[in-house]
């Protein structure tokens, strides 16, 4: 929901020939016999504007007949797929049988949607992010978040598929060539992890780091929704700014944080990202476009 509230505002700022969103498909899982992808579709339909303002996912008034009779055969319950949702995963499943990459795919929906943004899944590869827990082993990332709603102690977090993935046709391009790099206030281990997990990636937006502001996802030491205080509490970080500077060290010149989350940290070295403060709470679209801008002249001169 981060990057989705913070492209509302991008959107505004940004031209949508100049604007690229590069996507994690990390969480992308087979439900009901289809290939999901809850990262790419969110953006996309946020970028149609038919995405939920509160909710975050799915389409804005969807219906779930489909989901309430497939729950008579299948057992997967927690998962939600609405009506007109679910046209999308058929469509998608069926373009991949027939041998078109994601990223063509992708396309496709965009062009259905009438998305002029370029929009690219981080690999064709099949990619997906495991998460090991103290109480239940080893989970898929959807079965973490949904089914147990992101409450076991998390051990570590680990991208399958990762070293052999290969970056998609124009992900690399779009950050070398990009004036700005803008990473989302999302979860850097399950959002933006599994992106800078695919070879080449992490290399690139190091190069473009001098162009590259982030946005905290942490506000006064706490998530504005999801898993993320606990996860870094149970790997070994505190909850803070601090945090995930040291995150993002080397890979963004900047990081734009909530009043009073700078603190008196100083930048131990060259590599360190600057902490900006402004408030980040994105209420509303108009906040959006004001963070956005704030975030883009940090790092355009």
């Amino acid at each position: 929901m981060g990057a989705a509230r913070l492209l509302r505002g991008l959107v505004r700022v940004v031209a949508p020939e100049n604007l690229t969103v590069i996507v994690n498909t990390g969480d992308d899982e087979d439900f009901f016999g289809l290939h999901v992808s809850p990262d790419l579709d969110t953006i996309v339909y946020t970028l149609a504007d038919v995405a939920p303002r509160v909710r975050g996912w799915g389409i804005r008034g969807d219906t779930f007949n489909a989901k309430a009779a497939l729950d008579r055969f299948y057992e997967t319950p927690w998962f939600q797929l609405g009506d007109r949702d679910l046209a999308t995963n058929m469509f998608r499943t069926d373009a991949l049988r027939s041998g078109r990459p994601l990223s063509r795919v992708t396309a496709d929906i965009c062009t259905a949607f009438g998305i002029r943004q370029l929009v690219l899944p981080v690999t064709d590869d099949r990619l997906r992010t495991m998460v090991d827990t103290h109480s239940v082993g080893t989970l898929p990332f959807q079965e973490y978040l949904v089914k147990h709603r992101g409450r076991p102690r998390v051990k570590a977090i680990r991208y399958r598929g990762a070293r052999s993935a290969r970056p998609a046709p124009g992900v690399l391009k779009a950050i070398s060539e990009a004036d700005a790099v803008v990473v989302a206030p999302s979860n850097p281990f399950v959002s933006v992890g599994p992106i800078l997990g695919v070879p080449g990636v992490r290399r690139a937006l190091s190069k473009a780091a001098k162009r590259t502001v982030a946005v905290s996802p942490l506000i006064g030491g706490r998530a504005v929704k999801g898993p993320l205080v606990s996860m870094l509490r149970s790997m070994g970080h505190k909850a803070d700014s601090v945090s995930i500077a040291s995150i993002y060290r080397g890979l963004v010149d900047c990081l734009v944080v909530a009043p009073g989350d700078a603190g008196a940290r100083k930048q131990v070295s060259s590599k360190d990202p600057r902490l900006v403060e402004r408030d980040i709470l994105i209420r509303s679209p108009e906040a959006a476009h004001a963070l956005a801008a704030f975030a883009l002249a940090q790092v355009i001169e």
